[in-house]
Parts: structure tokens; C-alpha cells; sequence
């Protein structure tokens, strides 16, 4: 059953627009793609990536950076298709034209940098070695600063050694930022990592576990099996006091998109883990975790998730009277990492393949609408979200909060995990 809002949505579209019905043989990332790689939105700005008729203008930022990865994994698995060429050039465009903007210890900014990764392989593949070499240059600094530079929590302090989620977020970790700084580590070490004494690897997956043990350990609720958006090791202090539990740390919601950030870093630094490492077995037991808890929220009838995965719709917000909606980049990142994680193994597949197949047919006849042009859009995003001296964190924030409006036009951070999700889907049930 859909929830009251998609209900007023879908009752003020006009004749041009219908709801899209899932199809098993539409490759949903070509689509989606050819529909909006010149034409998204980060929050309420229009983004634009070079396609042949229009102009790349994304800047440095984890949200087109999120997207562009996507694409940028959309050309690989279908490279050999002469249709997707456009999407490496400009992707390509992309990377050879931004400009690195890496704030002090601002986890988020690493995000963009995952795009050289793909562009790295693809330029060593079409034989363009210095513009590889430059993507590898500047991926291993973000990597070093991250690893090198960026602030921790220091002991006494519980969970030393875990990144700070941004500069004045002073001894915070947010379930975000593991995939926007530990998933790049980890991807660097699969991609680059061989060339380093075998020491410094293992020095690196440490570190990269100790960031997943520690938010796992502080933020898992054990009784209704999901983990709470964010935590701080210093509660009291200015930067904590207003949102964080003063005993446990902990914020008070389990936000949709928030576990969608940290289900999706499980799997992605999964890919890359070695079998021999230790923390690779507690990694890939969070990941159980998660999906355990996360099948039990799924909706029954959409297959999809909730902006606040502890209520549905009977939930409303106060004051602005918003119920609990479906929200669709949540929604797309568990569909992303179910799907992911059945393919590396690391999820059982009899259980959960019928919980990523419906949740995959879900987003399409959910969030998916089909405009008179013939192009697609994604509806029902949360534009945004966090914590902070005036961001309480409570239920009816995440409804309410003046950051917090529901996107119906092609936000980019369903955009980046909806491609993603069509992706792993047809990977596994599509020929070419």
C-alpha cells in the first residue's frame, strides 16, 4: 500500500506522466541513464553531466560523485554495447574537468574521488596511460589523507582511531561516512594496494575494520535489529549535546538512507577484502545483521522501505502533519547491497532473493514515473538529513525538518543507487 503522500503525487500528475510498471527484460540503467546523466538534481540544484546535448557542470561533491561512479560502472558492464560509449566520454569529462575540493577531515569530500577508480581502468583499457597514471594520483591522495591526515577520536575516548565524521562534528561517526571514506580505502587496496609490503596492507584492512567495528559496536540495536544514524564519543559536548544520548552516544532514529549509506559500504569494501584477513568474517557477519533486520521492515505490499524504518505510515510528523512515507534512495541502496551481497556470497540467496527481487520490482512500480518524452524520472527521495545544534534527530525531524522536503524530480542520491541496484539486477538475471 502506498503511503498517503504518493497518493497526492501520483493525483497531480497530469496526463503526460504515468507510473512506470516493472518489466524483467528493461534494462532499467540504460534507461534511467540515457533519461538523466544531463539532467538531476542535488537538492535543489540542477546537475548536469556531459551527454550529446548537453554540457557537464557537476562540481566536486559526493552527490554528483555518487552518480558519476554509477555511470561510471554502468560503462564497464556494458562497454562492450555501442550505445554506453557515451557514458564513459562523459563521465571522462567529468573527472579530467573538476577540480578537487577536499575540506579538513570532511569525510563526505572523499566521496567524488571513487569516480577515478573506473575511469582509471577504463583509460588503461582504451591505452590513455598518463590520463590513468593522473586518476591514480589523485585517488591515492585522497586515500593517504584519509588514512594520514584526517582527525580521529583520540583515547581515553571510546572508539579511538574512528574517523570523524566532519571537522566540527567533534568525535562523531555518522553510519554515512563509511561509505563515503572507509568503501574508497578499501577500494584503493583491491585496486592499488599489491604494490605495498604485505605489512602495510594488513595495516590497512585493520584500520578499515576497526572504522566498521566501531560504528557497528556503537550504533547496533540488538532488540530491533538496526542501527541508529549516528553516535558520538563525547556526548556532552557542544558539538553532541543537542541530539546525542548522554550515556550511550547514540542519536535517536534509524534513518533509511542512513542504514542505506552503511549497508552499502559493507558491501562494497566486501568486494575487495581478502578471504585471509580476519575482520573479514565480523564484516561480513554486520552485513547478515543488517540484512536480517532490514527484511523484517520491508514493506509488504511495495517490497520497498520507509524514510523511518521503525514506523510506517500510521506515523505522522509534527507539526508540518507529513506521515511516513516510502522513500526511494533507502529503498534503492538496500535493493543495491541485497543484491550485491548475494553475489559475493555473502548473504544466502534462498532467503534473500526473494526480499531483492521484490524489493528491485518495488522501486520501479513505486518510484519510477514515465514522462510523455519517453524519459523516466525517481520520485520520492529525502533531499537530506543530518545532526546538529539544531537538528534534534528525533522521529519528527526526519518528517518535518526544514532540510528534509521529499525530492520528486530525479535526486541524485537515489539516482546513483537506483543505476546501482538496475545494475547488480541485471547482472544477474539479464543476457546481454
Amino acid at each position: 500500500m502506498k503511503v498517503f503522500l504518493t497518493s497526492i503525487l501520483f493525483s497531480a500528475l497530469t496526463l503526460s506522466c504515468s507510473a512506470a510498471v516493472f518489466t524483467p527484460d528493461t534494462l532499467y540503467s540504460r534507461w534511467i541513464i540515457e533519461s538523466r546523466m544531463g539532467d538531476f538534481r542535488n537538492k535543489d540544484k540542477t546537475i548536469t553531466f556531459l551527454t550529446p546535448t548537453t554540457c557537464g557542470t557537476a562540481g566536486w561533491d559526493y552527490v554528483p560523485g555518487l552518480v558519476a561512479k554509477a555511470i561510471g560502472k554502468a560503462w564497464e558492464q556494458y562497454q562492450d554495447e555501442e550505445w554506453s560509449e557515451y557514458m564513459f566520454v562523459g563521465i571522462q569529462e567529468y573527472a579530467d574537468r573538476v577540480k578537487m575540493h577536499l575540506g579538513e577531515s570532511n569525510i563526505d569530500d572523499l566521496n567524488a574521488a571513487k569516480v577515478y577508480f573506473e575511469m582509471y581502468r577504463g583509460a588503461m583499457a582504451k591505452g590513455q596511460i598518463e590520463k590513468a597514471e593522473l586518476y591514480k594520483k589523485n585517488v591515492t591522495y585522497c586515500r593517504d589523507l584519509l588514512k594520514t591526515q584526517h582527525r580521529r577520536i583520540q583515547a581515553p575516548l571510546p572508539g579511538a582511531g574512528g574517523f570523524w565524521h566532519k571537522l566540527h562534528y567533534v568525535n562523531q561517526m555518522w553510519l554515512d561516512g563509511l561509505y563515503m571514506g572507509p568503501a574508497l580505502y578499501a577500494e584503493w587496496e583491491g585496486q592499488f594496494g599489491a604494490e605495498l609490503p604485505a605489512a602495510e596492507q594488513n595495516a590497512s584492512w585493520d584500520d578499515i575494520t576497526l572504522q566498521f567495528d566501531t560504528i557497528f559496536h556503537y550504533t547496533w540495536d540488538p532488540v530491533k535489529k538496526l542501527n541508529y544514524h549516528a553516535w558520538s564519543a563525547e556526548p556532552l559536548n557542544k558539538a553532541s549535546n543537542y541530539w546525542a544520548d548522554p550515556v550511550t552516544g547514540r542519536s535517536m532514529e534509524f534513518w533509511g538512507r542512513g542504514v542505506g549509506w552503511f549497508f552499502a559500504a559493507l558491501v562494497d569494501v566486501l568486494e575487495y577484502m581478502p578471504a585471509s584477513h580476519p575482520g573479514r568474517e565480523r564484516l561480513a557477519n554486520y552485513t547478515r545483521m543488517v540484512a536480517d533486520g532490514l527484511k523484517d521492515r520491508q514493506d509488504k505490499a511495495s517490497g520497498c522501505w520507509y524514510q523511518l524504518l521503525q514506523y510506517d505510515a500510521s506515523f505522522v510528523g509534527q507539526p508540518c502533519n507529513i506521515p511516513n512515507y516510502l522513500e526511494s534512495s533507502a529503498s534503492s541502496m538496500f535493493t543495491y547491497a541485497f543484491l550485491k551481497g548475494i553475489r559475493l556470497g555473502v548473504l544466502d540467496a534462498a532467503t534473500y532473493k526473494p526480499v531483492a527481487e521484490k524489493a528491485y520490482k518495488g522501486l520501479i512500480n513505486t518510484f519510477v514515473v514515465e514522462e510523455a518524452d519517453g524519459k523516466i524520472k525517481l520520485i520520492q527521495s529525502c533531499v537530506s538529513a543530518g545532526l546538529s545544534g539544531t537538528r534534534k534527530g528525533d522521529a519528527h525531524y526526519y518528517l518535518c525538518g526544514s532540510d528534509v522536503p521529499i525530492n520528486n524530480d530525479t535526486e541524485g542520491k537515489v539516482l546513483g543507487p537506483f543505476i546501482m541496484a538496475s545494475l547488480e539486477f541485471e547482472k544477474a538475471h539479464l543476457k546481454k
